[in-house]
């Protein structure tokens, strides 16, 4: 099977700008074959069924993590992807018959997740990574996958995301040497270029737009500092949106589509993953830590066009989608050829991740009130 979502030819109303658009966006579609997951339900009704499907593990993950010596800990765990990835690696070292302790450290705020974690066998250790002492209390651990970022309120407090994006870095770093460490970083290091181009290369300069993409930035040159002086073996992994049910940028036009919003195509084209699959493939990245640090795009390889992706949408929603302005030919895109060649291409489909959401939505799913805001052009988030 083709792991593509076949783009509708424009119809004949269509304007030559948005065909011009559209052609570019199929030239950066690659025909890289990959099985979807086996299993994958038709529907996702409930919260229960969402994160059994979140946490699966795939044979690749249940056979890598026999590798991975105890414990494994996941700093600022607390988000929106790090109880899924703490949850995701109990049960692969569970499948696998491996003792392996996973532990998942954050301030907690939200004491939800906590009880989740620790109701599914994680172990859970309240910390302000801000706090130096707090971190040097933390546990010994080899492997480190690290969660840690401040993105949205960058423009009512700059102060904080600076703080928590580049001191953060720093403190674990000297408190972990020698660890191995897998870094979540973001596709907003980089600045908007053509879509035609398919999207940056980790080799591309890191010239972006906005606060919180500098301080990114930032955060990614403390780890590459530590790693040359200290040896430090590190992956940087450069997320393009990661997408479940209940956040992201699919169930963003989907809760758009659903209330009779226009959906503005400035950013007509953007790259996305399913959560689950995000997670897997950053636990799988920790043979990828190197020094000097290595740097990695995480996103399906596929370029989707926003229109095409709401007007199927609309077709599940039963809802016909409607959009202001124009697709303005460039956006924040990512090319992951790299790690797909390494670890292999992230198997859920994205027609799979629209049915879920479509129905999701239709029947009042929770939403977690976290847009992606991906029509932000500024970098002002």
């Amino acid at each position: 099977m083709v792991a593509k979502i076949a783009f509708k030819k424009w119809n004949d109303c269509a304007s030559l700008r948005d065909r011009v658009f559209l052609d570019a966006v199929q030239q950066t579609v690659p025909t890289i074959a990959a099985e979807p997951a086996a299993g994958l339900p038709e529907t996702i009704r409930t919260e229960a069924e969402l994160d059994e499907v979140l946490t699966r593990p795939s044979p690749q993950l249940v056979e890598f993590i026999k590798t991975v010596s105890s414990p494994l800990l996941v700093l600022g765990a607390g988000g929106k992807m790090g109880p899924t990835l703490a949850g995701l690696a109990r049960r692969a070292a569970d499948a696998a018959g491996q003792q392996l302790d996973v532990i998942a450290a954050s301030r907690f705020s939200n004491a939800a997740s906590r009880q989740w974690l620790e109701a599914r066998g994680v172990a859970t250790l309240s910390c302000d990574l801000l706090d130096s002492d707090a971190v040097a209390r933390l546990p010994d651990a080899e492997n480190i996958i690290y969660l840690v970022g401040l993105k949205f309120g960058t423009a009512q407090n700059p102060a904080a995301t600076w703080a928590i994006n580049t001191l953060v870095p720093a403190r674990v770093c000297e408190r972990f040497p020698r660890s191995r460490i897998v870094a979540l970083s973001t596709g907003n290091v980089y600045p908007q270029n053509e879509v035609s181009r398919g999207g940056s290369l980790e080799t591309d300069p890191l010239t972006p737009l906005g606060e919180y993409a500098n301080a990114a930035v930032g955060r990614e040159r403390i780890f590459e500092f530590y790693s040359q002086r200290q040896a430090t073996p590190l992956a940087l992994l450069r997320l393009f949106y990661a997408v479940e049910l209940r956040y992201g940028v699919i169930a963003d036009l989907a809760r758009k589509i659903w209330a009779g919003e226009s959906l503005p195509l400035g950013n007509g084209a953007f790259n996305c993953i399913w959560q689950g699959d995000a997670n897997e493939l950053i636990l799988r990245s920790l043979p990828l830590a190197a020094s000097p640090v290595s740097a990695w795009n995480l996103c399906r390889p596929e370029v989707f066009s926003v229109r095409e992706i709401a007007t199927r949408l609309g077709e599940l929603l039963d809802r016909p989608p409607t959009f202001s302005g124009n697709e303005s030919g460039t956006a924040l895109l990512g090319n992951s050829s790299k790690l797909c060649a390494a670890l292999g291409s992230p198997p859920t489909p994205m027609e799979s991740a629209l049915r879920w959401t479509a129905q999701w939505v239709k029947q009042g799913g929770r939403d977690l009130g976290r847009p992606t805001h991906f029509e932000v052009r500024d970098g002002n988030y």
